[in-house]
Parts: C-alpha cells; sequence; structure tokens
C-alpha cells in the first residue's frame, strides 16, 4: 500500500518510500534518508526534488542538506486541490478538441445530417458515439455484421460505466449457439435486450443525441450511413426504436418456475416468444428437433395454451418472461 501512496497525485513509488522515511526520520541527511531507503544520494535526489517541488518535503538551510515532510494532512489536501484544478482544466480541454474534431469531420458547425461512406469510415464513427456515450445507449441489431458478431469490448466497457444499453435483435441475428451465448453473457452484464421476429434494419443512438442508419436497409453489406445530429429528424428515430421496443419481446427470464420448467425450457420458451424459428432454436441450443417438440409440447402443457402464441401470452402474464 505504501508503495503507492503517493500515486494519486502523480508521484511513484520511490517518491512514496521517500516520503515516508523523512517523516519518520525529520532532519535527515540526503545520506542517512539514502541509506533508509538502500538507494544511493544519486539515485534519490531527483525524488527529493519533485517531493520539494509538490511541497511536501521542505529543505532546510545550512549545510549539508537536511530534509522535514510538511505535516500530510496539509501537504495532502494543497496537492489533491491542485490536480483537481489540473483535471478540470483537461476535462475542458477535452471537450474543446471534441468539439474542434467533430467540426472538422462535418467540414460545418451545424449540419445537422451527414453522410459516412465506407465500411472503415463507419466502423470508426461507431465506435465513436459508443465512447463518447455517458448516459444511454438504443441498439437495433441486425445481420450483416463488419466484425465478429461475437464480441463488442466497448459495450462491456459501457456496462461497466452504468450506461445503459438496450438492444433490439432481429431473431434472425441470434441464430446459432455462440451467438446466442454471447448475447446471454451481454444480458448478465447487464445489456437490456428484446427481441422481433422481423425487424431489418440498423440503428445505433448515443444519449438521444445523435444516430446513425444505413443509406440503404435492403444492401447485404451497408456501405453508406446517415449520422444524424439534434433535430425533428432524431426525435423521429428515437420515437421509432421506443415503439419497436415496446413490442419486443425481452430475452432474459426475469421469472423463474423451477418447479414446473427447467433451464432449458426457459431458454426455449424465450426464444419462441422472441420470434426464433425451429430451425435456429435448435443449432443456438444443441438439441434435435425431436427433443424440441416434446419441450414445446411440455411448455404448452404446463401454460396450458393451444398455440405457441398463447404460450408467450401465458408467460408474460405470469412474469416468466
Amino acid at each position: 500500500m505504501s508503495d503507492a501512496l503517493l500515486e494519486p497525485v502523480g508521484l511513484g513509488p520511490a517518491e512514496s518510500a521517500l516520503y515516508l522515511r523523512v517523516l519518520s526520520a525529520p532532519r535527515a541527511t540526503t545520506t542517512e534518508l539514502a541509506a533508509a531507503v538502500d538507494s544511493t544520494p544519486a539515485r534519490i535526489r531527483p525524488c527529493l526534488r519533485r517531493l520539494v517541488d509538490s511541497g511536501l518535503v521542505t529543505r532546510l538551510s545550512g549545510s549539508p542538506a537536511r530534509y522535514t515532510a510538511a505535516p500530510p494532512e496539509v501537504a495532502v489536501d494543497a496537492l489533491v486541490a491542485n490536480r483537481q484544478e489540473d483535471l478540470e482544466r483537461f476535462r475542458a480541454r477535452a471537450r474543446e478538441l471534441g468539439e474542434r474534431f467533430r467540426s472538422a469531420e462535418t467540414g460545418a458547425v451545424g449540419d445537422l445530417v451527414e453522410l459516412i461512406e465506407g465500411p472503415s469510415a463507419i466502423r470508426h464513427r461507431v465506435e465513436q458515439m459508443q465512447l463518447g456515450a455517458e448516459q444511454q445507449m438504443k441498439v437495433v441489431d441486425c445481420p450483416p455484421y463488419f466484425d465478429s458478431p461475437v464480441a463488442n469490448p466497448i459495450e462491456f466497457q459501457l456496462l461497466r460505466r452504468g450506461v445503459a444499453c438496450q438492444v433490439i435483435y432481429d431473431a434472425s441475428g441470434l441464430e446459432g449457439k455462440r451467438r446466442m451465448d454471447f448475447t446471454m453473457t451481454c444480458i448478465a452484464a447487464g445489456e437490456q435486450a428484446r427481441s422481433l421476429p422481423s425487424v431489418r434494419m440498423k440503428m445505433l443512438i448515443a444519449d438521444q443525441r445523435e444516430a446513425m442508419i444505413p443509406l440503404s436497409f435492403a444492401a447485404t453489406e451497408p456501405t453508406a450511413a446517415i449520422f444524424v445530429r439534434a433535430s425533428p429528424l432524431l426525435t423521429a428515430l428515437v420515437t421509432c426504436f421506443d415503439l419497436l421496443w415496446e413490442r419486443a419481446v425481452p430475452i432474459a427470464v426475469t421469472g423463474a418456475a423451477p418447479d414446473l420448467l427447467d433451464q432449458r425450457d426457459l431458454e426455449l420458451l424465450t426464444m419462441l416468444a422472441g420470434g426464433v424459428k425451429d430451425t435456429a432454436i435448435i443449432r443456438a441450443l444443441g438439441i434435435t428437433q425431436r427433443t424440441m417438440t416434446r419441450r414445446v409440447g411440455h411448455i404448452m402443457t404446463v401454460l396450458d395454451a393451444r398455440t405457441r402464441f398463447q404460450a408467450g401470452l401465458q408467460a408474460a402474464r405470469r412474469g416468466w418472461l
């Protein structure tokens, strides 16, 4: 712990150890301090200068030079206050750079809509939108994907920062066991996930401040996208997402029926309610058609339902979805 004592104020282990030694041995000479920390006078002199410059240590008059420590609570409070001022200046500078960066990208301040062309440029802007989010990300997820569909480290970073992530998945995007497992990992990390049988679009909204959608929803691979800033169009996109969210089915099970359905049954029920096709469910869960038919029959019996749609309604009413 002592090795990192002064790290928060920009000083390293050597300075921390030396400061503790000066505290315990006031009026010590450079030679005495060097011996106490198992070093040499030449090596500790730069550390002593940094401690003196920071106000933690004072060099006394006379020869040989002797050092004494300022009261820790007074010196550290002053250092913390200075560091906070530095950080505030850094924050203001970062915001200024951000505004200049966005202005340079758009070519004109105040542009409400921007055309982004090329997969590389689109990917870069998506990453910037995610990294810049402070409160909320709203996402409509649908194939095809730029990169691996089972890797999105930025989202986990956002979730750790407390940014809310709402994702609507097109059911076709959940096909495959690896994809479904990754989605469940995101949900376990805090993602709010829902699914629609066919949404066939992509959308990204950051903090209800900016959004991006493909130029064409029909393209097999997006090569151009529309970037939208605060405007009535952005409001319309947010409203569109919220309406889709209300229609979508949660992918996570919020209630439990351990005596009636096991975990695999609950996973199957969730995917059925989300509109995932039988073939995709079989691949995602790694089961056979016969096993799926048997499990679906069991679920419908438990829920007293004649159709899968009724089963979904009954499960929702019971709080299982």
